[in-house]
């Protein structure tokens, strides 16, 4: 084969790299630089300090990570991520997936309910201030709340906020409520580009909607399905709004995330080197976790061959 005509140098991907380069060099401008630098702090014994201050700065290695691994709190941080992920992934993709194809039908069918505005329902979380979301939450499941009114006597006590064991569950309920509509969208997207003969075929065949649902819609999407447990987790891992404002990390800590306890390490108790060390573990987690829920998509999309 000659150099044209190999795939990885044909104009169409040259073309496609041309216009990837400005996205890449934002990327490496954006996160990769702090990133590195994130790097070279959680080495040292790094304060904050005027612009153009002299103050030294000696290397102290591994020391910085060591103090992070043995903090109970970074690791009681990492157990509620997993729970929140425990409710939120699974959640999104099962609601994701399933509105998105009940919007699908209303789509092709073009009924009397216009399925643009139904799009733009269940989007307007996704694009509202997330400040204004939470507080909408906050209302419904504080102590004198809407939910706990309705509830009476059936109101968990502790109050949903305050309680040890519901506040991660809220706070990860919370997040895929408003993210959701973008994550439709996506899935809306994959299931429109699925051939409709398909589905007719499979009619003809006498499967009914949960048969037709299962054995073309959900195959249809597995690369969106990837594509949602990737963000899901990225979005997991960086989590920091909800429970600053929500719950402060507490009750005693259940609720803190390792974004939340980068913010608390390194800017309230003045210690950015602790903080940059838990951002950088921070980031092998992601990628250790993107990489685990990759793998397993492969196997169930190979039918468990490795």
């Amino acid at each position: 084969m000659s150099s044209a005509t190999r795939p990885g140098r044909s104009p169409r991907t040259l073309i496609g790299l041309w216009l990837t380069a400005p996205y890449a060099l934002y990327l490496i401008a954006v996160y990769g630089a702090p990133i590195v630098e994130g790097l070279r702090i959680s080495f040292l014994n790094y304060v904050y300090a005027a612009p153009g201050a002299s103050i030294p700065e000696p290397f102290v290695g591994l020391r910085n990570y060591r103090t992070a691994l043995a903090d109970p709190q970074l690791r009681q941080a990492f157990v509620n991520i997993l729970e929140y992920l425990a409710v939120n992934v699974p959640l999104t993709v099962v609601l994701g997936l399933s509105l998105a194809a009940a919007l699908a039908r209303l789509t092709r069918k073009k009924t009397f309910l216009r399925p643009t505005l139904l799009h733009s329902v269940f989007f307007v979380p996704y694009i509202t201030a997330g400040v204004a979301v939470i507080g909408v939450w906050y209302y419904l499941f504080s102590q004198g709340g809407l939910i706990n009114r309705l509830l009476g006597t059936l109101a968990p006590d502790p109050s949903w906020l305050v309680n040890s064991k519901l506040a991660m569950i809220v706070i990860a309920l919370e997040v895929t409520w408003k993210q959701l509509g973008f994550y439709i969208l996506l899935y809306l997207a994959g299931i429109l580009l699925i051939p409709r003969s398909l589905y007719e075929a499979a009619t003809i065949d006498g499967a009914g909607t949960l048969r037709r649902f299962r054995s073309i819609t959900v195959p249809g999407v597995r690369d969106i399905t990837t594509l949602t447990i990737t963000f899901s987790v990225i979005d997991g891992a960086s989590l920091f709004t909800e429970p600053y404002l929500l719950t402060g990390g507490g009750p005693y800590g259940t609720s803190v995330s390792p974004a939340l306890l980068i913010y608390q390490k390194g800017v309230e108790q003045d210690d950015p080197a602790l903080g940059a060390a838990i951002g950088m573990l921070l980031t092998v987690f992601v990628l250790v976790v993107a990489g685990i829920s990759r793998r397993l998509q492969r196997r169930l999309q190979t039918g468990g061959r490795s």
